[in-house]
């Protein structure tokens, strides 16, 4: 089928445009509010061409494509449905708090992860031409690399993080339904270069200013809480000055009081105690992961996939932002090999079952996850049949603490498995390899052996 073909079906079998509460995607999945959730055809939607499995998480009906192919059909869907939907801005209270909580956060954060995973590609790109043992081979020392190529690959690696309270602003706007053009700007004022610099004042370069005594004033550079919270008190503000303002006056004084009061608060009060919550936060999440004897690793290790199953895995996107801006390093991506061992316990499956269709689930589940995208693993073979995914969890386990005992970090997130080798080019690229060599073995032994019985299939059907 096409791709205007799948998302003309997709609409279809939701219940049609009428039935479509909002639409968004991650970098794998559609992720849909829908009006009435007895309308859809589950069955249906998952027997459809280039669609690799459903399910409902954090109030959402997501529907796994894939990377790139969800892109496309979210596309197509936006030109079917020509605005006949409402904007994803307009919250759906649908779920908990917690969950309506964990659906906005991951809305801000995942139109952002793809320049951070760029950025991170660059860093490892910069590390890569920067090495004594690369360079020796086409006869070259640091030395000779040009002070321009240098500042060419600074600009690649520095220009996100540096301005990222403006991507988080903007995004943050756009989601709570604000001027996303206020909030970039308000998040470039976070970032003025008038303000000293986060970094030189970290290193103590420069010192922050002093206001009314006590009150210490920086950029924020590189940081993540500041910015969100910014966003959130801002965006409200302006649309509650819009219903208060005159229409006659709202072009001038809207965007002016909004801006005004949003640094405001932002450089006195919002900046100051939030970065300070966001540094104890990192502080307690390093404290975890340094535990000795690899304990932080087996744990996060372990239990990394459940995130994903419960909808909180966008959670981890702000941990490992606030690491690359703070220290320019991924730990937790490195202790985190889950992916490969889904890839090993599903491909012990596949091998093993006599079933014709959990093969053709399986084999390419196997590969999609050892190429960084688990949902067709997760929720198409381990989980219902529960064992293999237990299996793939000490295999992720058992990866985890070999990654932190050998210390390993990457130089961006977002990549797993196989891409996510790109994140480890220079002396930690073997030992990247071991770590996953050993999750996906780990878990494809014990899934082969004792994870897996012929039995499981039929009380799963």
């Amino acid at each position: 089928m096409k791709d205007q073909e799948v998302a003309k079906k997709i609409i279809e079998l939701v219940g049609g445009s009428e039935n479509i509460h909002s639409i968004t995607h991650c970098a794998t999945r559609l992720r849909i509010i829908t009006v009435d959730k007895d309308k859809l055809n589950v069955e249906e939607i998952e027997s459809l061409d280039k669609v690799k499995g459903s399910f409902f998480n954090s109030g959402q009906y997501q529907i796994i494509l894939g990377t790139g192919l969800v892109n496309k059909i979210y596309t197509e869907i936006m030109k079917l449905l020509d605005g006949n939907v409402q904007n994803q801005s307009s919250v759906k209270k649908e779920g908990n708090r917690f969950q309506r909580g964990v659906r906005v956060f991951g809305d801000i954060f995942v139109p952002i992860i793809p320049v951070l995973v760029a950025t991170g590609l660059f860093m490892g790109f910069r590390s890569l031409i920067t090495q004594e043992a690369v360079l020796e081979l086409v006869g070259l020392t640091t030395k000779s690399v040009p002070k321009e190529l240098l500042l060419f690959t600074q600009v690649l690696t520095d220009t996100a993080f540096a301005f990222l309270p403006a991507l988080i602003c903007w995004s943050t706007f756009k989601v709570f339904g604000g001027n996303p053009v206020l909030g970039i700007v308000l998040g470039l004022m976070l970032v003025n270069p008038a303000l000293p610099n986060a970094y030189a004042v970290g290193q103590k370069l420069e010192d922050p200013l002093v206001f009314f005594g006590f009150i210490k004033v920086v950029g924020y550079q590189g940081s993540v809480l500041p910015a969100f919270i910014t966003g959130i008190v801002a965006s409200k503000l302006e649309q509650f000055l819009r219903t208060k303002i005159p229409n006659s006056l709202d072009l001038i004084l809207t965007p002016f009081l909004t801006l005004l009061s949003g640094i405001t608060l932002a450089l006195f009060i919002i900046g100051p105690i939030f970065h300070g919550v966001e540094l104890l936060v990192l502080h307690g999440v390093e404290f975890v992961l340094e535990l000795p004897y690899g304990i932080g690793g087996l744990i996060y290790g372990s239990f990394s996939q459940l995130l994903g199953i419960f909808g909180i895995h966008h959670i981890i996107s702000f941990l490992e932002i606030n690491m690359l801006t703070q220290t320019g390093w991924n730990k937790l991506n490195a202790i985190a090999p889950g992916n490969v061992a889904q890839a090993g316990a599903v491909l012990a499956v596949a091998l093993k079952t006599l079933s014709p269709k959990t093969k053709q689930i399986a084999y390419p589940s196997s590969l999609s996850a050892a190429l960084g995208i688990t949902e067709p693993a997760v929720f198409g073979v381990t989980l219902p049949l529960v064992k293999p995914f237990i299996m793939s969890m000490i295999g992720g386990g058992v990866g985890g603490f070999l990654a932190s005992i050998l210390h390993l970090k990457a130089t961006g997130m977002s990549l797993t498995g196989i891409p996510g080798m790109l994140l480890y080019l220079n002396n930690q690229l073997p030992l990247y390899i071991l770590v996953n060599v050993v999750a996906f073995s780990v878990s494809f032994v014990l899934t082969y052996t004792i994870g897996y019985q012929h039995s499981m299939e039929k009380r799963t059907k």
